[in-house]
């Protein structure tokens, strides 16, 4: 039975997910579907809107199979880690496929590219574009347009393209050859608006915050911004320094914003400049608030964390030859590093939701398990 792999946030799950797993099927034939999903903190230094085992169930009547955890110190990560620590987990759990979203669904364009970023050549032409002071993913587009011209490079232009780029990567880097399957986009761009079958997330998201409805106990970072500030000037240079990708002169640079800004939003606006991305400045932020440091993200992804499961999800685990550890009850967590840091994670994120939360979610929440005929697909 092939075992085909998606990294995801589903924040929210919505039907553009639904399809992309639909989709996977259709190529693959007779599968499961397992995924690799952000926790309660996202990739875009945010809370997720609603919490980890509410969106595995979500994903699960959607038609997946299988939810493991990306630990928050890969979920909160630029393109490469964030890939890297979600292919990681795929590979873990005896995926022998990989899927994702794709604006192109160009699978040979999208390896040739992903070949060239690890050649001698793709950094020995990368090297004049960051001398000119451009930001990173500008000087990487323009070194892959230098070695393969701009008909190839332009994918590097396309969120889910790039993401899948680095999703190819990182297999290579595991020593991982998967049955590739690109589906294409539908519906909504990455940050577009609404539509009637497939909306993107960005806009699902804003609806909940504009007060759309009420019907859960949404987690937003503002609720929980004073919070966030008396952490965040707490921190000295130095601190900052510890974080990923906060050298060049980053980490002064929000020191300076943290102790000048009022509100999360005006850090950001402060620390931001032509060469700090948005993004990478509110993951900054957040690494800073929940008290990570570049150390806490080990080489591999060192377990595997259940959150949901559906007969086919639990019979995938079944078959894993014991070679890494799979949580499946919390409590086996005690004691691992990693997890005793997710935890400390979960807490923080309790104090983001709408209505706060206790303690100790981490050690009492069970993985979400779905009877025959529960999922709605």
């Amino acid at each position: 039975m092939e075992i085909v792999g998606i990294v995801a946030e589903y924040n929210p799950f919505h039907g553009g997910h639904r399809h992309q797993i639909a989709a996977a099927r259709a190529q693959a034939g007779d599968c499961a579907v397992v995924c690799a999903m952000s926790g309660n903190f996202v990739q875009r230094g945010e809370c997720a809107v609603t919490d980890k085992w509410a969106r595995a169930r979500m994903a699960l009547e959607g038609g997946a199979d299988l939810i493991l955890e990306l630990p928050t110190v890969w979920a909160v990560s630029s393109a490469e880690p964030f890939a890297l620590g979600g292919v990681g987990v795929l590979h873990a759990a005896g995926a022998t496929a990989l899927s994702f979203g794709s604006e192109t669904g160009d699978r040979a364009a999208l390896e040739r590219v992903a070949q060239a970023l690890d050649t001698p050549e793709f950094t020995q032409a990368l090297q004049p574009f960051l001398a000119r002071g451009l930001p990173f993913a500008r000087c990487r587009h323009l070194a892959v347009q230098a070695l393969l011209g701009e008909a190839e490079a332009a994918c590097l232009g396309n969120p889910n393209d790039n993401l899948g780029v680095e999703y190819l990567r990182a297999a290579r880097r595991l020593g991982w050859n998967p049955h590739i399957y690109p589906v294409l986009r539908v519906g909504a761009g990455h940050d577009g608006g609404h539509h009637p079958l497939y909306p993107s997330a960005s806009y699902v998201r804003e609806k909940i915050r504009s007060g759309f409805t009420m019907e859960d106990n949404w987690a937003f970072l503002e609720y929980n911004q004073r919070g966030m500030l008396a952490r965040l000037r707490q921190l000295e240079v130095s601190d900052w320094e510890q974080l990923p990708d906060c050298g060049e002169g980053l980490a002064q640079r929000l020191y300076r914003a943290v102790r000048q800004g009022t509100c999360l939003e005006e850090i950001y606006d402060l620390a931001k400049t032509k060469r700090y991305a948005h993004a990478r400045i509110r993951r900054a932020v957040l690494w800073g608030a929940l008290g990570l440091r570049a150390q806490d993200r080990p080489d591999r992804v060192p377990y595997l964390r259940v959150l949901g499961a559906n007969e086919r999800g639990l019979e995938v685990l079944r078959r894993l030859d014991g070679s890494i550890p799979v949580i499946t009850k919390p409590t086996h967590g005690k004691g691992i590093p990693l997890m005793e840091l997710e935890a400390r994670c979960t807490d923080f994120y309790a104090l983001c939701r709408r209505d706060v939360t206790p303690c100790g979610a981490e050690w009492s929440t069970s993985p979400v398990i779905l009877q025959t005929g529960e999922n709605y697909v």
